[in-house]
């Protein structure tokens, strides 16, 4: 049985549907938002009905909104009149057709095209102690009843109706070769370099997926290597009034191999960077996720580079470090750390009913939806 999500205004003039929630950005373009607004122009009284679809960056908690200050900003907003309408029928969606059938004559139809510049839905973990909504990037689509479209005061919330969407990403079809990296470092009173070559099975990695990590070390020093450290790093651009970078270990993995002095060591290491593993780090970026529901560590931001994106971009790296200690009269003095960095893309693989579109036709799966009678209606509360 497939779901249309509704949402009513308190006063019932208004009800919000739309056949699903998760919008794909497939990074050369993103699914087209289409639902439907049922208007009851009974007791409107000569006012309009609006709907738009906005991506805000929220900065601070709802429960922050005092003396007039908003800890929201909006990066993206897109605004039609659907009552009464303004030009002609539009062309409908499958999508839109299947739910004119369930809302019948007063169904107002609505559609928006986000650009491919804008960042995906992704929130910032709260702390262990922290309330209220977390901060980071969302979608809302609302309808509301005003004398125009921009009003000077915000329309009652018994005049309001609004569902949160996500915009989301799934990693690419194709996987590449992973990739590969080097450095060679020198110490004091060592004529020799200790060598360090690490590389990666793949591009692409799956949420929850185990990661191989292939190192090669040539000890040509007179010290030893005691200890391989290989961790996973996340990377959160914020880029809202300037841009700042955050990093944060998601997973590190100590091994207790050692190469001495002259020696060589070819091995693998697994690593599996899980969000279960740091459920109280306050500020790591975590996919959007609408309600309660479960989340994972945030995808890769996937771009095509030809404009910068403003909100949170989300990038990780693997990284290879090994702890050298020093040898002779001056001990510890004259070790180091050698360490190489290979980047690393962390996505969600395409669900079924994507590769399905894929296969057959973007209308395919729609058509056969709107085909169905066994639709039922979920009405969101909140």
């Amino acid at each position: 049985m497939s779901k249309v999500y509704k949402k009513t205004s308190g006063n019932g003039d208004i009800a919000l549907y739309l056949g699903k929630r998760d919008f794909t950005d497939h990074v050369g373009s993103v699914d087209i938002v289409d639902g439907v607004i049922k208007v009851d122009p009974a007791n409107l009284n000569g006012k309009k009905v609006f709907v738009y679809l906005a991506c805000a960056f929220r900065y601070g908690s709802e429960d922050l909104d005092v003396i007039g200050l908003s800890f929201r900003r909006d990066i993206w907003m897109q605004r039609v009149q659907l009552y009464p309408a303004t030009g002609g029928s539009p062309t409908l969606t499958p999508m839109q057709e299947c739910l004119m059938k369930k809302v019948g004559e007063q169904g107002y139809p609505f559609s928006f095209q986000m650009p491919t510049d804008l960042p995906c839905s992704v929130s910032l973990q709260p702390g262990p102690n922290d309330t209220g909504k977390a901060c980071g990037v969302d979608f809302e689509v609302k309808a509301y009843i005003a004398d125009k479209a921009d009003p000077a005061d915000e329309p009652a919330k018994k005049d309001t109706c609004r569902l949160m969407i996500r915009k989301i990403q799934f990693a690419p079809i194709s996987n590449k070769p992973g990739p590969k990296a080097d450095i060679s470092k020198q110490f004091m009173m060592s004529d020799k370099p200790v060598n360090l070559e690490a590389s990666l099975e793949k591009e692409i990695y799956y949420h929850g997926e185990t990661i191989t990590v292939s190192v090669k070390i040539n000890n040509q020093t007179n010290k030893v290597v005691k200890k391989i450290q290989v961790s996973v790093e996340q990377l959160t651009n914020v880029v809202l009034y300037s841009s700042d970078t955050y990093t944060k270990a998601v997973s590190t993995e100590e091994f207790g191999e050692t190469v001495e002095s002259n020696g060589t060591l070819e091995k693998s290491f697994q690593i599996t960077p899980l969000l279960a593993n740091s459920v109280e780090k306050r500020g790591l970026s975590v996919d959007g996720r609408l309600k309660d529901g479960d989340t994972n560590l945030a995808s890769t931001t996937l771009s095509q580079g030809e404009k910068e994106m403003q909100g949170i971009l989300v990038s990780y790296k693997v990284k290879v470090n090994l702890m050298v200690a020093g040898g002779g009269l001056l001990g510890g003095l004259t070790g180091s750390d050698v360490t190489v960095e290979l980047p690393l893309t962390l996505m969600s693989p395409k669900p079924a009913a994507l590769w399905i579109k894929n296969l057959f036709g973007s209308e395919s799966v729609v058509m056969f939806h709107a085909n169905r009678a066994d639709i039922s209606i979920e009405a969101m509360e909140g």
